[in-house]
């Protein structure tokens, strides 16, 4: 497996933009709330590590993943904000629900960030089981929400130097 034993949420700080004067949303899942808490965590702390100031970070909650692109289109919307990063989890199970919400909230998300045109940042796990969701939201192979947030921030800078 090409992700076994490795923290996957390591970045170089000298790569990353500043982002004093940027103003981050973050769109929260409660579904599966113990890793999407852990998602929002390593979110924040490195938005916060790399220069976005606390009171620019907008967290809000919606019921589930697929209410994420619509959070999120109401940020865009009703804020000041630069970019959007939506986090959740969906984890596999007998039913095909897991299918028809993972294809709705990737479609969602990426129309969101295409109509507004602005990074709505894609920070759902999709995963087979309970521990690899656990592995990613802080876990063994670091944190998704890390690796979300750095990218906003670079697809924010990238607009604003385009």
């Amino acid at each position: 497996m090409a992700t076994e034993g490795k923290d996957l949420s390591y970045y170089d700080k000298s790569t990353i933009p500043n982002g004093k004067g940027m103003t981050i949303g973050l769109v929260v899942s409660e579904w599966n709330e113990k890793i999407t808490g852990g998602l929002l965590s390593g979110a924040k702390k490195a938005l916060l590590d790399n220069g976005v100031l606390e009171e620019n970070i907008l967290i809000h909650w919606v019921p589930g993943s697929f209410e994420l692109a619509l959070g999120a289109q109401y940020l865009f919307e009703d804020k000041m904000v630069d970019g959007v990063v939506c986090l959740g989890s969906v984890i596999q199970g007998e039913t095909k629900h897991f299918d028809f919400v993972c294809h709705g909230a990737t479609q969602g998300i990426m129309n969101v960030g295409l109509k507004y045109n602005k990074p709505a940042i894609f920070g759902l796990l999709t995963d087979n089981t309970m521990q690899q969701a656990i592995d990613r939201s802080g876990g063994k192979h670091g944190n998704k929400g890390i690796e979300c947030a750095i990218a906003c921030m670079k697809m924010v800078a990238l607009k604003k130097k385009i």
